[in-house]
């Protein structure tokens, strides 16, 4: 990622390419072992979805001590995306955070981010991002704080309402650039984590960077990702979230459906659209647009997973 911001200056059909790329937290509900998202409606609509028997959250890319022009101040709109959490008529069961905690892995980024995320009042489960591994211990603050009960440098798996949880990690000695990572000992581990479960078991992955390639040429994508997804492929239900491009992608591919949520720190620019990646300046009037929050709706039954967005610009 670049240090200095990027300039956002799109003609009317940037702009509108750049709206359909942005994105950052999801709200999912679980019904059925199929996971469908919504925005975070915060009415009667919102209401209504999450009767369904299973809800969760994902946010991702909060960026505390992040101060430059892009955001000078992305403590506030992690304060504001956690805000519309907590205005949900009804409380989801957990909350996924898919990365970034911090920009520089600091003691008091972590401690302010956990203050935040904490006073939702829900059970939130972390993988970390490669800002959140730069401390002087290579991660040990990270560690410290979500490493309990852990496996290498922070894999896990959980299960809830039938449906199987794993959190994976691929950002270790991330080179600027470069593609994400797992490793053979975390693929050796994830093999073994799903040999005892059955087929129809719904499956739900979450990292950092996305699994599969989303643009190589900016490290957007896992070396070796596929090897997941070849062990995955024998579910009827498989749904991948990730973080780290600050936009909203999907994509659907026989059973999986992959899901980039949006950052709440700031937008980057879609692949190819920019020399490199990194944070882009926008108007202030027009940050709120490009952050959120995603609702997650997992349904036991066969519709394929729906993604609506609300941006914290959202009533």
């Amino acid at each position: 990622m670049r240090d200095e911001d990027q300039t956002y200056e799109p003609s009317r059909r940037q702009a509108l390419e750049c709206m359909a790329w942005a994105g950052t937290g999801v709200l999912w509900t679980v019904s059925g072992g199929v996971p469908k998202s919504f925005g975070l409606l915060g009415t009667a609509e919102a209401a209504e979805a999450i009767q369904g028997p299973f809800t969760f959250m994902q946010i991702s890319d909060s960026h505390i001590g992040f101060n430059k022009a892009a955001n000078p101040h992305a403590i506030d709109t992690l304060k504001e995306g956690i805000a519309k959490v907590k205005a949900l008529a009804a409380k989801p069961a957990f909350m996924i955070h898919t990365g970034d905690i911090t920009h520089l892995s600091l003691a008091s980024q972590f401690d302010d981010a956990a203050q935040i995320i904490g006073s939702a009042g829900i059970e939130t489960h972390y993988v970390p991002g490669e800002h959140d591994l730069v401390d002087d211990g290579n991660g040990k603050l990270y560690a410290d704080r979500y490493g309990k009960g852990k496996l290498g440098a922070g894999w896990y798996s959980f299960d809830d309402h039938g449906v199987h949880f794993i959190g994976l990690v691929n950002v270790v000695n991330l080179k600027a650039g470069g593609l994400g990572n797992l490793g053979p000992e975390q693929l050796a581990w994830l093999a073994d984590d799903l040999k005892d479960k059955s087929n129809s078991t719904p499956i739900v992955v979450f990292a950092h960077i996305p699994l599969w390639t989303v643009y190589a040429d900016w490290g957007w994508g896992t070396d070796d990702g596929a090897q997941v997804l070849q062990l995955l492929r024998r579910f009827g239900s498989v749904t991948v979230l990730n973080g780290h491009i600050h936009q909203i992608i999907q994509k659907i591919e026989g059973n999986m459906t992959f899901h980039t949520a949006r950052s709440l720190a700031f937008l980057q620019p879609a692949p190819g659209k920019a020399p490199a990646p990194g944070p882009m300046v926008v108007p202030a009037d027009q940050l709120r647009k490009v952050l959120g929050i995603t609702r997650v709706d997992v349904s036991m039954g066969s519709q394929p997973l729906a993604i609506t967005d609300k941006t914290l610009a959202d009533n």
